[in-house]
């Protein structure tokens, strides 16, 4: 991968990491499971896991750099390898992929169960999880697609 592809795999997940954030962000204040908020949970696990009281900026940003710049540049890695034609079909089975490790593993890592059934609320902490990721997902793929084609 030249470093074009990689500055556009890093762009285009800085893209989807902020429109997903903005997404978690109004979903945290207006949101309609105000009982399911994973970035809280991401906060929990860091100052669990550190042993300290993390601020709750810290985990924003470390959630930002890794949507942005580690799945950006796993995702550009990988999009010549994922099905589909087009950035559409690619952003979306990227995003159920991410979507499938997110219910199945850190949920359970941070004692909500798979997709988040500990919390009560049915299937909806799954289906509001799915939508979100899609949306970074298909984000993601539109504009690193774009950025290839501009600078090809």
């Amino acid at each position: 991968m030249n470093l074009t592809k990689i500055r556009n795999s890093f762009i285009a997940g800085f893209c989807g990491t902020a429109v997903h954030s903005l997404l978690m962000l109004v979903h945290s204040k207006i949101g309609p499971l105000p009982t399911f908020q994973p970035n809280d949970d991401f906060h929990r696990a860091l100052s669990w896991l550190t042993g300290a009281d993390i601020h709750p900026g810290v985990a924003w940003l470390l959630l930002f750099f890794n949507g942005a710049v580690i799945w950006g540049f796993v995702f550009g890695q990988a999009y010549r390898f994922l099905p589909g034609k087009g950035p559409w079909q690619k952003g979306v089975f990227f995003g159920i992929c991410a979507w499938i490790v997110m219910g199945s593993v850190f949920f359970p890592l941070v004692d909500r169960g798979i997709f988040a059934v500990r919390l009560g609320l049915g299937i909806a902490p799954a289906i509001l999880l799915l939508v979100m990721l899609l949306t970074y997902s298909a984000t993601m793929s539109f504009v690193y697609h774009l950025l290839n084609k501009v600078s090809v």
